[in-house]
């Protein structure tokens, strides 16, 4: 059976993994397709890649934003994915060889440690795909919070989804969040833009 499902995997390349993943965690990883190219560079947009030092992502899943994010960023720049599922993280390790690129099994609630203990006090952007509509309790406000302590003034919290709740745990903590919508999608989601003070 081990072996079936090694062979499965590897035929279906990054789609296996990513499929392998919302069944082991379908709470965690809330869509069973990774997102649209339109819906990447659109999430993208406010990105101001030169001022960018530290760019963090939750729940990368196979890599779908980190590929367009690393060709983005400037060659002394650092890209930190975070997530709980270690398949997706062993995947990454493997499949993206770029100096600038960390990617850490943990959560998103400790990334004010995990920012620290490569050698950084802020970041410049969070990017998020995590269901917050499904999260266990409290999990949501404490990474919203998290978030926005993780965050230089200026930096901003990228957040997309299939349902809005997540832009009522961001609320409390940004200063001002700008909205948006992918049709473009599998399922089609809202975006949330929400801005630290400067």
């Amino acid at each position: 059976m081990d072996r079936i499902k090694s062979r499965v995997e590897r035929r279906l390349g990054p789609w296996g993994v990513f499929f392998k993943g919302f069944l082991k965690h379908p709470v965690m990883v809330g869509s069973i397709m990774p997102s649209s190219d339109i819906t990447i560079k659109k999430m993208l947009e406010p990105v101001k890649w030169d001022e960018c030092d530290l760019f963090v992502e939750y729940g990368p899943g196979v890599g779908t934003f980190c590929r367009p994010v690393l060709e983005r960023m400037k060659p002394d720049a650092m890209l930190i994915v975070i997530d709980l599922n270690p398949d997706f993280i062993d995947y990454l390790g493997k499949s993206i060889c770029d100096s600038r690129f960390y990617p850490i099994h943990g959560s998103a609630a400790d990334v004010q440690q995990i920012i620290r203990d490569l050698g950084h006090e802020k970041a410049d952007y969070v990017l998020s795909g995590l269901p917050f509509s499904t999260l266990p309790d409290q999990l949501g406000p404490k990474i919203a919070s998290e978030t926005h302590a993780a965050l230089r003034p200026g930096g901003a919290f990228l957040v997309y989804q299939f349902v809005k709740k997540a832009r009522a745990f961001m609320e409390p903590h940004f200063d001002h969040i700008d909205n948006g919508y992918s049709f473009w999608n599998v399922l089609p989601c809202h975006l949330f833009w929400g801005w630290k003070a400067k």
